[in-house]
């Protein structure tokens, strides 16, 4: 898959293309993803998605984010776009009036253009559907996706992260929420109770299920099971947000590696416990209950 931050660094060939923040790539973003793949193989042009990095509301709103920008392209790639145009969003850009975003889109030479119904841009999200009608002849606007009478929403994944509900998040996403990140040293207490942790450092702004979860975590390209915690930890006095996954039965040294963990199941919130012992006891159930369900 090719990748570009602006549409004039791409040949000058006509196109079809999808538009939007495609935050998570959730189940909604991928109809948007298969009606685009249709109309590029009607027209037989190549299949572009114009996106934001990072993410709109991330920049408008200030909230979190649920895939990077590399999590972005490496789903991208596995739902076979060609091309992705990932354009910095910054102020200045979200300022910019919808004429000069209709023209980026004219430099595409778009035989299609494929947004959800409720797509709007430019300052004030003064554009819409009746101004992309004058770059391209054949709109495709999708209505919202459901899942069990709910809109799938990046805002509503979010929420059901932010309450552990990882098993919902997935629901919405067609697969495993995960997060992705670099092993850095950390206290190593799990160590000395018997449940060694690798520590993870994901990017600023990543959206995190709070609690204690059975996982899987990618290392290379195999995958081990375990169980991951995202708290404070508040039986050692925790003060910083710390991810940390153990690892069924595995032995070596993850520092400095990129892993990627996915979230199967939440087992339980974070608790306080009244010394390491009452923590360790705690583990090992935890551990009992992880492996059931990942079975």
């Amino acid at each position: 898959m090719k990748t570009y931050v602006s549409p004039t660094q791409r040949p000058d060939t006509e196109t079809v293309v999808a538009v939007g923040s495609f935050d998570g790539v959730h189940l909604g973003h991928q109809a948007l993803l298969a009606r685009l793949k249709e109309r590029a193989r009607h027209y037989r042009v190549p299949s572009v998605v114009y996106t934001f990095d990072p993410p709109t509301r991330v920049l408008t709103q200030g909230v979190e984010f649920l895939s990077t920008l590399p999590e972005k392209l490496d789903l991208l790639t596995r739902y076979g776009i060609d091309e992705v145009i990932a354009v910095p969003f910054t102020h200045e850009f979200a300022a910019r009036p919808k004429d000069a975003f209709l023209d980026d889109l004219r430099i595409l030479r778009p035989l299609a253009l494929v947004v959800g119904e409720d797509f709007h841009f430019g300052r004030g999200r003064a554009g819409g559907l009746s101004d992309l009608k004058g770059v391209s002849s054949d709109v495709v606007a999708l209505p919202m996706h459901s899942l069990g009478g709910e809109d799938i929403k990046s805002t509503r994944i979010r929420e059901m992260l932010a309450v552990g509900d990882v098993e919902g998040a997935s629901r919405f996403l067609g697969r495993h929420y995960d997060a992705q990140g670099v092993v850095v040293r950390g206290d190593q207490l799990g160590r000395t109770l018997g449940y060694p942790t690798a520590n993870v450092r994901v990017p600023e702004g990543k959206a995190l299920p709070l609690g204690v979860f059975a996982a899987k975590t990618i290392v290379g390209d195999v995958s081990y099971p375990g169980m991951a915690n995202v708290g404070f930890r508040p039986t050692v006095a925790g003060r910083e947000l710390r991810f940390e996954v153990n690892l069924f039965d595995f032995s070596g040294d993850l520092y400095g590696q990129e892993v990627q963990v996915k979230f199967w199941h939440f087992l339980r919130g974070e608790q306080r416990f009244g010394g390491l012992e009452e923590l360790k006891v705690q583990l090992g159930l935890d551990d009992h209950n992880a492996r059931k369900q990942l079975q």
